[in-house]
């Protein structure tokens, strides 16, 4: 697939944030989910305690968090990423190739629910979650870069992400929020007062509220964040998770505020000649007023660009863009 032309937008980042405002806490080293497959970008737990998760050759996997067992449950043919259970135990499923999914884990009968919104195709469906209404919110990253090209979206800042909804019985899906820097991640509080969505290229976190006073309206939730956000999950105490693909990069973020000329000769650069992101691992935890309650750290990890963070039982699974693995955490007590 040939490379989208860069278009630089003149951008001037936040300044990188001080330290963190929450305690770091110290845990033990991962322990490792081997899948025989790379990239599960995002985890998800069944009622059952089963996790399942989306790898880059299409695959949809179930995992035993106990014996390790990895068994396929479907296969999208394209790259699944964000995915979200629905009540009735069928799996909702962003394939940044072909779109907003619906797959029956039991059968691996895969339907499409959502190719396009607003008259336009999803360029790079990210992520989802669904109300207990039913109402469903997908985020479309970009409408410039597609996954093979995600980078690009970061160099150039133009702000085509989008945020859809899909409201039950409704004839078209919704646009509810435009202009968003490389929407990625989705999640609700716990009393679903609003949904925030990662706007991983303008390192902050943006809501639109649903209810109340201010519905309809959207303001900052989180900003200033200390690295990329990617994906969000809401844990069963109402936490919400950011997992942090990458630390602040001081090389991008001085890009932006140089002449157009120098992004557009680093996007026309092979890749493996391009910067990459630092090793490093890092999740945080807030609640719904945006106060920080986790902070987990590791500068010198062995499992890197940790992309999610689901809570449940006591432990922390960390699905990554890169690794082979699923990583475990033991939360510690607070």
């Amino acid at each position: 697939m040939s490379k989208p032309e860069l278009r630089p937008v003149a951008w001037r980042p936040p300044p990188r944030p001080g330290p963190a405002g929450g305690d770091r806490v110290p845990v033990s080293a991962p322990r490792l989910l081997p899948l025989g497959g790379t990239g599960p970008e995002h985890v998800v737990v069944d009622t059952a305690g089963r996790l399942l998760t989306g790898v880059a050759d299409g695959r949809i996997l179930r995992v035993d968090p106990e014996t390790g067992e990895v068994t396929t449950v479907a296969d999208t043919g394209g790259r699944p990423l964000g995915l979200q259970l629905q009540p009735d135990g069928r799996l909702l499923v962003c394939d940044a190739r072909a779109g907003l999914l619906r797959v029956v884990p039991e059968t691996g009968e895969t339907e499409v629910l959502l190719r396009s919104a607003g008259g336009e195709p999803l360029g790079f469906c990210s992520n989802v979650v669904v109300t207990r209404d039913g109402t469903i919110y997908v985020s479309d990253a970009s409408r410039r870069f597609g996954i093979d090209h995600w980078l690009g979206d970061l160099l150039e800042h133009s702000g085509t992400g989008r945020l859809i909804r899909i409201a039950p019985g409704a004839v078209e899906p919704e646009v509810v929020l435009d202009g968003l820097y490389f929407a990625n991640g989705l999640a609700l509080p716990a009393d679903e007062s609003f949904v925030t969505v990662a706007e991983t290229g303008a390192y902050r976190l943006t809501r639109l509220w649903l209810t109340g006073p201010r519905a309809g309206h959207r303001d900052t939730f989180l900003e200033d964040l200390p690295g990329f956000p990617d994906n969000l999950t809401t844990g069963p105490g109402g936490l919400i998770w950011i997992a942090y693909a990458a630390p602040r990069d001081p090389l991008m973020d001085w890009l932006h505020r140089t002449p157009p000329v120098l992004r557009r000769a680093l996007w026309k650069l092979p890749e493996s000649m391009r910067p990459g992101p630092r090793r490093t691992l890092r999740v945080t935890a807030v609640d719904s007023a945006g106060r920080t309650a986790h902070d987990l750290r590791w500068p010198r990890a062995r499992y890197r660009t940790a992309t999610s963070a689901c809570e449940h039982g006591g432990r922390l699974y960390l699905g990554s863009l890169v690794e082979d693995a699923i990583a475990v955490l033991e939360l510690p007590e607070r």
